[in-house]
């Protein structure tokens, strides 16, 4: 991949929507670019973890530090921006709202499992008009603007297997925050009926890589149930811009009809996919927990 910088933003008032569009997505694999060198370098060494919310919820210093480095590529190219990253929050008060997640899938990157990604997403106006998503260690750029999505610079069209029972779909469900929303016998049925329904199940770890996967055709569904802005942004504009389905599920977290990119659940799906018992299965956890939800604020008044 270049490491070559984008062009200093010193854009006209009226800089058109699909020229500023192509400008950020590049500015995203810019900004992407300039910690693939740190990251690699403290991939499979030794290193310190911490933990943030419970034990499943790891971090390190290396994700720290790229947040960094990306913020103040990003201001230094852009100044009209805002950015929120998974590490160190909302920061800046410009027109161009930046997600940003330095390393999604940190527990792979703390244990020396290579499936993991920086996620960088540029919003305006709340659409989402571009996105990167890069893997370090296989050198992969899947990429979007309002056109196209891209991997390593050439276009990419999604695709997936008609039937469900022949597809291969990607899930991180259920963990134990799970087991805690939905009940430990709830959370295994519903995983017994996708590990039973779809020929092949993983769960590698990282949403915005297991997106883009799906987004570039590797597979064919790929289904969360708690999941943040940076870590989908991007990767829903990739998936859509690729012919993908992408659909939000509010889990009882967010009001219906809220952004997609700010809903916690989500249904990705390859171009040609049509997968009920996977849509059955999501929007049946996401409908449970809304009900729940709404219990608990009876409850509360």
């Amino acid at each position: 991949m270049s490491t070559e910088k984008s062009p200093a933003s010193s854009q006209a008032v009226f800089e058109p929507a699909h020229a500023r569009s192509r400008r950020l997505m590049d500015l995203a694999q810019s900004a992407a670019l300039a910690v693939r060198e740190p990251l690699l370098d403290a991939f499979r060494s030794a290193m310190v973890v911490d933990y943030k919310v419970d034990l499943h919820d790891i971090v390190t210093v290396h994700d720290k530090h790229a947040e960094a480095t990306i913020r103040a590529f990003i201001l230094e190219h852009e100044p009209n921006s805002a950015i929120m990253g998974e590490e160190g929050g909302q920061i800046g008060a410009g027109d161009i709202q930046w997600y940003v997640d330095p390393i999604d899938g940190t527990a792979n990157f703390a244990r020396g499992l290579a499936f993991w990604c920086v996620s960088i997403a540029a919003v305006v106006d709340e659409e989402v008009v571009a996105g990167a998503i890069y893997d370090p260690v296989a050198d992969l750029m899947f990429s979007a603007d309002l056109d196209t999505a891209y991997l390593n610079g050439k276009p990419i069209r999604s695709h997936a297997v008609a039937d469900e029972t022949q597809a291969t779909l990607i899930t991180g469900y259920p963990v134990s925050r799970d087991f805690r929303l939905d009940g430990r016998e709830v959370a295994l049925a519903n995983m017994g009926k996708l590990v039973e329904t779809f020929s092949t199940l993983r769960r590698p770890g990282s949403a915005a890589l297991s997106i883009a996967h799906v987004a570039a055709g590797w597979a064919d569904a790929a289904a969360g149930f708690g999941v943040n802005a940076w870590d989908v942004a991007a990767a829903i504009l990739i998936l859509k811009k690729a012919g993908g389905r992408y659909e939000p599920l509010t889990l009882g977290k967010v009001a219906p009809g809220s952004l997609d990119y700010l809903c916690p659940g989500y249904i990705a799906t390859g171009e040609g996919a049509n997968y009920p018992r996977l849509d059955h299965v999501a929007r049946s956890i996401s409908e449970n927990r809304i009900a729940k939800a709404a219990d608990r604020r009876v409850r509360d008044l």
